[in-house]
């Protein structure tokens, strides 16, 4: 979790005991501040007391022609369902396979469990949601087998740990490259055949929609996005991913091929020591991979605030700030 630095300037310290800082004290803080990609991380929460559960998985066909599955899953660190989307029939979840005090096999498989696919197993008493004692009998044993026989592939599989942002998915901002990045990891897994996406609700880098809103007309008054957030009295970065290891832990991942740039994700998930990140492979925006799409944007936008223009000046800010692992265009570095 990036800040900004280990400790307060003495004019905000001071400022701090006073009476609340303004936004002149609070901007005179920020200019006596170094940067660095080595700030601080808070203590995390130790890897035994993070708990999660799988509460249920179901098949989501895609508009492209793919199928993934979802997992979504309760913790007892926060009240947030947060999940993994899952491309591939050998990533599977140890608690979703747990059987649950008096439920019965159509409970389980309700909410998900493993009895292979539900489309072939439609008959008159499945959709009574009831089975016969030989049908029962008959998915026990074909569980057990499946179990049996189950083992993850060696080859590590692609992971993004990719926080919600409703901006950048849902409403397609161009002040950030969050929705290219979901896009550009599902595509990829889908074409893969594997691959796991774990998505936490850390809207705003933490800070919640509402904080980020307001970050952003920070931003409109001249501040970056790490500017904005401390303005706002918030870390630069105030994610951690203990919850997000637990879950590949869940799914009985140890290697990994993650696709991030951010390096904290990798300091904190190998901090668990449980997870191995094998490879990265960074995110590279379509505007930069691509000349020609870089070019349409050309064409399309004109002026200072261009689409492009507002998504490089917040990357560049990532790499320059918070040491983000990306090669920046000759015109950025």
């Amino acid at each position: 979790m990036n800040v900004v630095s280990n400790s307060p300037a003495p004019e905000c310290d001071k400022v701090e005991k006073d009476h609340p800082p303004t936004i002149q004290e609070y901007i005179e803080f920020l200019k006596n501040q170094v940067y660095s990609p080595s700030a601080v991380t808070p203590r995390l929460v130790p890897d035994s007391q993070v708990k999660i559960q799988c509460q249920v998985r179901a098949r989501i066909p895609t508009t492209e022609g793919g199928e993934m599955y979802l997992y979504l899953y309760k913790n007892n660190q926060d009240n947030k369902e947060h999940l993994a989307i899952v491309y591939g029939d050998d990533i599977r979840s140890k608690s979703l396979d747990q059987t649950w005090e008096n439920e019965t096999i159509m409970n389980r498989i309700v909410r998900g469990a493993y009895y292979g696919r539900l489309q072939e197993m439609v008959t008159e008493e499945s959709r009574e949601l009831k089975l016969t004692e030989d049908q029962e009998a008959y998915l026990e044993e074909q569980q057990a087998k499946a179990k049996k026989e189950w083992k993850v592939l060696p080859e590590p599989p692609m992971v993004r740990i990719h926080s919600e942002c409703f901006t950048g998915e849902t409403v397609h901002s161009a002040r950030c490259d969050c929705g290219e990045q979901l896009d550009s990891a599902m595509a990829q897994m889908q074409e893969a055949g594997r691959g796991v996406i774990v998505y936490l609700r850390q809207e705003g880098r933490g800070i919640g929609l509402m904080e980020k809103l307001k970050a952003y007309n920070l931003q409109d008054l001249g501040h970056d996005t790490v500017a904005a957030n401390v303005l706002l009295r918030h870390p630069a970065d105030g994610r951690t991913y203990g919850i997000a290891n637990a879950i590949l832990k869940d799914l009985q991942l140890s290697n990994v091929h993650l696709l991030t740039n951010n390096p904290d994700k990798i300091k904190q998930l190998e901090s668990f020591g449980s997870i191995k990140v094998v490879k990265r492979q960074q995110m590279v925006p379509r505007s930069w991979s691509s000349p020609i799409i870089s070019d349409l944007i050309g064409v399309l936008s004109s002026g200072a605030s261009t689409p492009r223009n507002e998504m490089d000046k917040y990357l560049a800010v990532k790499v320059k700030k918070m040491g983000h692992i990306l090669d920046l265009p000759d015109d950025l570095a």
